[in-house]
């Protein structure tokens, strides 16, 4: 996709929803990546012995999947001039492909809430869902378009 110019968008248009499935491999993989091996996220002993359910996803990880969202509408990552968000409840990733046999899927949709002309800077605000249950609160990001 190109880049969305800043004239083309509107408050209210909303972003593509996608949904981004997570296994316990994108878990190892972000592990080695990020250098965070807590053990919460790769063993279900231990996960469900300190009262989790199950391996549940980083929390970075699942911020950072969530913004592909904007990211790919917005056809350039480097556009992205902020970003945050409110962490809700984890995503639990049960061993698997992502798919009704395990893993988890991260859903994940967006609006422009509000379009600054002066910055040419518009607010998307997403919501992520993993299961049913929001995961990610007040997660919104800021771009800024051509």
């Amino acid at each position: 996709m190109g880049v969305r110019p800043f004239d083309e968008v509107a408050v209210g248009d909303e972003l593509p929803a996608t949904s981004f499935p997570l296994t316990r491999l994108d878990l190892v993989r972000y592990a080695g990546a990020s250098g965070d091996f807590n053990v919460i996220h790769w063993n279900q002993r231990i996960a469900t012995s300190v009262g989790l359910p199950d391996v549940i996803a980083h929390g970075m990880l699942t911020m950072a999947t969530a913004a592909r969202l904007v990211t790919d509408w917005a056809g350039d990552p480097g556009a992205v001039v902020e970003y945050g968000v409110r962490f809700t409840k984890p995503v639990v990733v049960p061993d698997g492909d992502g798919t009704a046999a395990g893993g988890a899927v991260l859903e994940v949709t967006g609006v422009v809430a509000v379009k600054d002309e002066s910055n040419r800077t518009v607010r998307v605000d997403l919501t992520a869902t993993s299961a049913g249950e929001r995961v990610l609160g007040r997660a919104q990001a800021v771009v800024r378009l051509p």
